[in-house]
């Protein structure tokens, strides 16, 4: 039997429902921890690969993770299936992501440097992009599940309960293997990536096989991409949470990358596997205890709230690691304890207030867009984490430190900030953004009643504005001709009426030009560094690759408008009608087809 979503918002979900949807998460966040804790450790010490080298692979992976987020998205919002829209991807990437995780910790032992440095490469990209293809579907599918402010709250509590689970069991596993276990550690992560792979496929499969879509947002016609991009940029709700998210990526990829480093050579205990391991676990367990009190005063304090006090914290208990040194370890213990209790309530308030803003954008656009949001979500913040996570591993490189011995002062001192000074930093900017989040319980609630008016073919009050807002079909300029001019920016529009057709379709192309430039300049730095795989290429380098990236997406979405352009140049859309969608007055003409062309 299927577990089905509440046709009703009020609708408490089923025990079988949460379990079902929650279980992927408990081998995903297992994964991700030997992936960015020990995985850097794991490939420069044990395997053999230089440190400059893997911060060249873990930027170009991210990279392309992170372009692979938004083509993932919009296409699962935009699938048709009998079997809906996000659990054909779910059964599908989630088998090959397990592969690819389980060879990434697997590498043969036979390897040379420069046959492992390839093998790191291959397997850790090919597992990021995997990773996508599964995961945002799994996590854009959860706001659709429930539209109840507070079941959100629960259903992304239990998500988020077997995450810290499969990450505290995560983070003990690979020293209890090495210290209690006798297991070499190439051996340790080798059976830990077999386990963990075996678990995401298992729960990914019977999570497609029993929960069952809402075949009423299935059924609405998806928007274009482009457009869809502008559209989300406007929703003031999104941009606040998309820049929270951005500041607070830099804060929450360091430690993870950067505790093994901090335990190895400036805690500096006897047993370091042995203590990294229960720090690990004393800071997931203590996420894992103290997440019911965090579900629970969400729901008594309202989401706001309880997030903002979430970051406390944080920001205190790493500040506070600056000052803890060699043969501290019951000191780092309790402060890692006290960071650790806050870890869940992110991890689970943040989703449930995402689900919200989708929300919000449907009142403004009359469709579900959870992937789009989701990808745009983890796009960008993607970016911005891979300097955070490869750029402070080139610096350690760069300041002479050497795997398995005693570190200079400078490298110590490197760490020591790098590790605990950092990441406060940007967790308190992060706080400070945080504060101007608009949506509360009283608020979403006015979204769904206005959503509900649209509905009935009623008009309905932005809660966040006041103005009114027509349902999308009863607009001035009909729906299809807004998403259609939606390709172009105001000032582009503006001179498309100022200087007519001739130049729109220079002014796209140019940006394709200029972007495009962007990147290649970009991948000839990384050309230039990157001579061979036995020197450290420096943050240059890295850096490059993150330009390269983002420059990539930049030109694509460019190339989208390129058509488009191409279809106003030649009169889709009258300049009258552009000038009422410009001015928001009524106008009654619609977007004309051409011959030989596909609108949208």
């Amino acid at each position: 039997m299927e577990s089905t979503p509440g046709s009703d918002r009020s609708v408490r979900l089923p025990l079988s429902l949460l379990l079902l949807y929650g279980f992927p998460s408990f081998a995903g966040a297992a994964m991700l921890v030997p992936i960015y804790i020990h995985l850097p450790k794991f490939y420069s010490d044990a395997v053999g690969v230089p440190l400059g080298i893997l911060a060249i692979g873990i930027a170009a992976a991210r990279a392309l993770d992170a372009l692979s987020d938004p083509l993932v998205g919009w296409l699962s919002d935009r699938t048709r299936t009998r079997w809906g829209r996000r659990r054909p991807y779910i059964a599908l990437g989630s088998p090959l992501c397990a592969l690819a995780f389980y060879a990434l910790f697997a590498p043969p032992e036979t390897l040379d440097a420069a046959s492992a440095s390839a093998w790191f490469a291959a397997s850790f990209i090919l597992y990021f992009v995997l990773h996508t293809v599964y995961s945002l579907p799994h996590y854009a599918l959860g706001p659709e599940l429930t539209l109840d402010y507070h079941e959100r709250t629960r259903l992304f509590g239990f998500r988020e309960a077997f995450a810290i689970l499969g990450t505290v069991i995560a983070a003990a596993a690979p020293g209890a293997l090495i210290s209690a276990g006798g297991l070499s550690e190439r051996a340790a992560f080798r059976d830990l990536g077999l386990v963990f792979a075996i678990a995401l496929a298992f729960s990914c499969l019977l999570l497609a096989a029993r929960v069952r879509e809402r075949p009423e947002f299935a059924t609405r016609t998806s928007n274009p991409f482009v457009p869809g991009v502008r559209r989300a940029l406007r929703n003031q709700p999104f941009r606040v949470l998309l820049g929270t998210y951005m500041i607070g990526s830099i804060a929450g990829a360091i430690p993870g990358t950067f505790m093994p480093f901090f335990n190895a050579y400036v805690i500096q205990p006897e047993n370091p596997a042995g203590w990294l391991a229960i720090y690990l676990a004393a800071y997931f367990g203590a996420g894992f205890l103290c997440l019911p009190g965090w579900v629970w005063a969400a729901r008594r304090f309202g989401k706001k709230p309880t997030w903002l006090a979430s970051f406390a914290f944080g920001i205190t208990g790493g500040a506070a690691m600056f000052f803890v040194g060699a043969g501290d370890t019951l000191a780092t213990l309790l402060l890692i304890t006290w960071s650790g209790s806050a870890f869940g309530a992110g991890l689970f308030i943040g989703p449930s207030i995402q689900a919200d803003v989708i929300d919000y954008d449907e009142l403004h656009t009359g469709k579900r867009r959870e992937a789009q949001y989701t990808a745009f979500w983890a796009m960008l913040p993607k970016f911005v984490a891979i300097p955070s996570a490869a750029i402070p591993i080139a610096v350690l490189a760069t300041l002479g430190y050497q795997p398995n011995v005693p570190q200079t002062p400078e490298v110590v001192l490197a760490i020591k900030t790098i590790f605990a000074l950092t990441p406060a930093f940007f967790s308190a900017l992060a706080f400070v953004v945080a504060l101007r989040f608009p949506i509360d319980e009283a608020v979403h609630a006015r979204i769904r009643l206005g959503i509900e008016a649209h509905a009935r073919g009623d008009a309905a009050l932005d809660p966040l504005t006041g103005a009114s807002v027509l349902p999308p079909r009863a607009r001035a300029v009909d729906e299809d001709t807004g998403w259609f001019l939606d390709h172009f920016s105001r000032r582009e529009l503006e001179a498309f009426l100022a200087r007519g057709a001739a130049g729109i379709v220079a002014r796209v192309a140019g940006a394709v030009a200029l972007s495009a430039a962007i990147c290649a300049g970009a991948a000839w730095i990384v050309a230039d560094r990157v001579t061979t795989l036995d020197a450290d290429p420096g943050a240059l380098a890295v850096m490059a690759i993150v330009v390269a990236g983002f420059a990539l997406a930049v030109v694509f979405y460019h190339v989208a408008r390129l058509a488009q352009a191409s279809r106003l140049a030649r009169g889709a859309v009258e300049p009258a009608v552009v000038a009422a969608w410009l001015e928001g007055a009524p106008a009654a003409a619609r977007l004309a087809p051409l011959p030989g062309d596909a609108v949208g």
